[in-house]
């Protein structure tokens, strides 16, 4: 099979999304017998190398999040590569201009079409002040996802509101996998710990994520600085980077990482004592499921995508509010029950080993060859 893979951001910045489409495309190339060209905006300081064969959009930046690049269209000599090319199946990945010119010309040309939900765009507006345009993007996200002949999304629930939204089945699951040995809870390092100035009694609590307002940081915030308040031995630990880093400078001791990849990463990690995840904006939330692999335990936003992945009280404690609160009781409970924290993030370790890439790659390879099938 030649698949052509339409994405917003395929490897200019390091995300969730393009880390699973690329791990994807590896799949493919190597153990399922297809071809992979990517078509995306990029720029001159990449995050990592591509899988696949990856061909240039031309992009501008976006006015309100210049780190991200929006791709005006479908030139010429993109729509002459594809026809060069000769694709079995498209897959739009991002519900831009470039995904529904994709979807538009593979239909022209009669090709099937397979979306994947990866974000859950109409979610982000409300942190922009942009809130009155909800109705609008919901819209188009919908013409977008009814447009295309089959759609995988992350979760059980995602797919039941999809199949709901289309009045038919043709949606699927593609879930998300760990490498269990890269991230593991033997990679936790007291030395790595104490050369950053942590002491061995602190409770060290993990932001892990791109520094985005809508990934929930101010409410991270919030939350570390009243248990510091109230003289709670606790310490943040940014691992990422992003345009909103300023929300945690009020915060005593806070250890930012940027970006890290590869044993840094799984140490930074398992290096770590609990994951506070606040944020209600993902679709599955791959970073969870990176921390439950490296045993620790977790304290989650009530939404759609931690419980499809947490048991609340067995691996982590998922709270109903959305606020600062909300968090404060589960996080004190982790701090000084340390018994309770080892149960819940072995726990969380065991759960995340039933999460496999390939088994979830192959889902979507599967998709693809019903298509070209029918």
């Amino acid at each position: 099979m030649r698949i052509a893979l339409f994405s917003g951001n395929y490897n200019y910045l390091r995300e969730g999304a393009n880390q699973a489409l690329n791990i994807l495309v590896r799949y493919l190339e190597e153990k399922a017998d297809c071809s992979v060209r990517v078509y995306s905006p990029v720029t001159a300081t990449p995050a990592f190398d591509p899988e696949g064969t990856l061909v240039p959009v031309p992009s501008i930046p976006l006015p309100v999040r210049s780190e991200f690049r929006l791709a005006l269209g479908l030139p010429r000599a993109i729509r002459d590569d594809i026809r060069g090319f000769r694709p079995n199946i498209v897959h739009v990945s991002t519900p831009d201009i470039l995904g529904v010119r994709a979807q538009t010309f593979a239909k022209k040309l009669g090709i099937p079409v397979v979306a994947s939900m990866h974000t859950r765009f109409e979610t982000y507006l409300a942190y922009y002040g942009l809130g009155w345009a909800q109705p609008t993007l919901e819209a188009h996200l919908n013409r977008f996802y009814k447009r295309s002949d089959h759609v995988v999304a992350p979760t059980v629930a995602l797919v039941d509101d999809l199949r709901a939204l289309r009045g038919d089945d043709r949606v699927s699951v593609w879930g998300r996998g760990v490498d269990a040995e890269r991230f593991h809870p033997d990679k936790r390092d007291m030395n790595w710990r104490r050369s950053l100035g942590i002491a061995d009694d602190e409770i060290v609590i993990l932001f892990l994520g791109r520094l985005v307002l809508e990934k929930g940081i101010s409410t991270f915030a919030a939350t570390v600085s009243e248990l510091q308040r109230r003289k709670f031995p606790v310490r943040p630990l940014v691992v990422g980077a992003g345009p909103a880093a300023q929300a945690f400078e009020g915060l005593a001791g806070t250890i930012f990482t940027g970006h890290l990849s590869g044993l840094t990463l799984a140490t930074a990690i398992a290096s770590a004592d609990v994951m506070l995840s606040p944020s209600t904006t993902e679709t599955f939330g791959n970073v969870i499921l990176e921390a439950m692999a490296c045993g620790l335990p977790i304290v989650s936003v009530d939404a759609q995508n931690t419980r499809s992945i947490l048991t609340d009280g067995e691996d982590g404690i998922i709270c109903a509010g959305a606020d600062a609160r909300a968090y404060i009781d589960a996080l004190v409970k982790l701090s000084e029950n340390p018994t309770l924290r080892r149960a819940m993030g072995d726990a969380a370790r065991r759960k995340s080993l039933g999460n496999s890439w390939d088994t979830e790659s192959a889902k979507v390879e599967q998709v693809y060859r019903t298509l070209v099938g029918r």
